[in-house]
């Protein structure tokens, strides 16, 4: 009896051991994806713990910024989601003493990338997680047969302007080069000539 009740013991200790290690591997890779930053066209869930008045979903405007009552306007373009929840909590401390605020995006429609040129479905494709390249040109259908695959560029506007990026098709479907599938960013045009 008292070697079954060990066994028991060892296999329930063995189970938590890979429940501990499995949560260790979701968090480290949760740590090592770079937090979502706030874009106009999205919209977030606010709520402040025990004031209802308080508890509300707000559009991030086109100029970056969100008005939250007794917070005023803030500018979230670019911040995280624990940047505006620290942002707001710090507002409305003068209001609400010790506010829990929580801060959750509801709708993703600031990012957005554009595929156009010689591909099978040019347009605008809405993201919510990283994506480079090669999957922006999937999600594009793919290339037509006439496209000149190894003359692709990404545009990108920066604050010094716009830049080109160069994309050759044929050397990242071999496996070379491939520091050109980039990951896109908001605005991005992938044209494929």
């Amino acid at each position: 009896m008292r070697t079954a009740a060990k066994l028991l013991v060892s296999l329930c200790l063995s189970a938590l051991a890979s429940v501990a290690a499995a949560d260790a591997a979701q968090t480290a890779a949760a740590e090592s994806r770079p937090a979502y930053r706030l874009q106009p066209g999205d919209v977030v869930a606010v709520s402040v713990w025990k004031e209802t008045d308080l508890q509300r979903e707000v559009l991030v405007r086109p100029d970056g910024a969100l008005s939250f009552p007794l917070a005023g306007e803030i500018n979230v373009d670019g911040k995280t989601v624990e940047e505006l929840r620290v942002a707001l909590a710090e507002r409305l401390k003068r209001f609400v003493p010790d506010p829990v605020v929580t801060v959750a995006v509801k709708q993703i429609g600031g990012n957005r990338i554009y595929v156009l040129g010689k591909v099978l479905r040019p347009g605008e494709f809405p993201f919510s997680s990283p994506v480079d390249v090669m999957q922006a040109l999937s999600l594009a259908g793919g290339a037509t047969s006439f496209a000149q695959v190894n003359d692709i560029v990404i545009l990108r506007r920066e604050n010094s302007g716009q830049r080109a990026l160069p994309f050759r098709y044929g050397d990242v479907e071999r496996g070379k080069n491939l520091q050109q599938n980039v990951l896109l960013q908001s605005g991005d045009t992938v044209v494929v000539p």
